[in-house]
């Protein structure tokens, strides 16, 4: 169970919220658009990273760019 020790992983980058608008998924409450956070793991799709309920969460690639 690898995704319970995320929390304490090194950041492996920095990424910038672009947009929190969602087709499918409510993230408007989770993301802020501006924001910068910290990559706890990545896959070729999501990023794992703390939201702003500060807790880890996974959210396509396509709400972020890259700093």
């Amino acid at each position: 169970m690898m995704h319970l020790k995320w929390e304490n992983n090194p950041t492996t980058k920095r990424i910038e919220c672009v947009h929190a608008n969602a087709k499918k998924f409510v993230v408007d409450n989770k993301l802020t658009p501006g924001k910068l956070y910290d990559v706890k793991n990545e896959t070729e799709e999501f990023y794992f990273i703390f939201d702003d309920s500060n807790r880890i969460g996974g959210f396509r690639k396509d709400y972020f760019k890259v700093v």
